[in-house]
């Protein structure tokens, strides 16, 4: 591939993802060290007329229901429900939106927890894949662009003569870091 081509393939890639990249640059950099943005959380008591069992589309269909008649959306990931012991309760995560329902120790009391994301939270969650569909295909978009900058930055710095044999030896100091770090971690 000629070299002005792989520039501006390099180049264009850059600009287009450079938002995006720097998005999950910063919020994986700072969950690293434990910054993972917060939530405005409402515990909701629901009364019922049959107890709570551990049956996911009903837990979810109540959930629903409870969040309909707020105003609210659904979170926009996939609702489940996690067993422990003889207790259980419903998660359902979103970019958005938390929810958490489960049973009290009154049998016909649930208690709701609508976790509502702050603004870095809402770009935690979108990191940790908690979006919708097209924000999953944007994300499956940058890591396809980030490895044809790479690759096409480690191409054009093999057709330079003075850079090859320093590419060469940087590209496998890389991978022998990587590798060592990974284990010891």
């Amino acid at each position: 591939m000629k070299r002005l081509t792989l520039v501006k393939i390099h180049m264009l890639l850059a600009s287009f993802m450079l938002p995006a990249a720097f998005m999950f640059l910063l919020t994986g950099g700072l969950y690293t060290w434990g910054i993972k943005g917060s939530y405005n959380t409402e515990q909701i008591e629901i009364a019922l007329t049959t107890p709570l069992a551990a049956d996911a589309p009903a837990l979810q269909a109540l959930v629903e229901s409870e969040l309909d008649a707020r105003g609210l959306d659904a979170p926009s990931g996939a609702a489940k429900v996690k067993k422990g012991g003889t207790s259980f309760k419903l998660e359902w995560t979103g970019a958005d939106l938390d929810v958490v329902l489960e049973p009290t120790t009154d049998p016909l009391v649930a208690k709701l927890s609508v976790k509502d994301t702050t603004w870095y939270r809402n770009f935690v969650q979108l990191h940790k894949a908690k979006g919708g569909t097209a924000f999953k295909v944007y994300a499956a978009a940058l890591a396809i662009a980030l490895f044809i900058i790479l690759l096409s930055g480690f191409i054009m710095s093999v057709q330079v003569p003075a850079l090859k044999r320093q590419t060469l030896v940087t590209s496998v100091t890389g991978l022998i870091v990587f590798f060592v770090v990974a284990a010891i971690s």
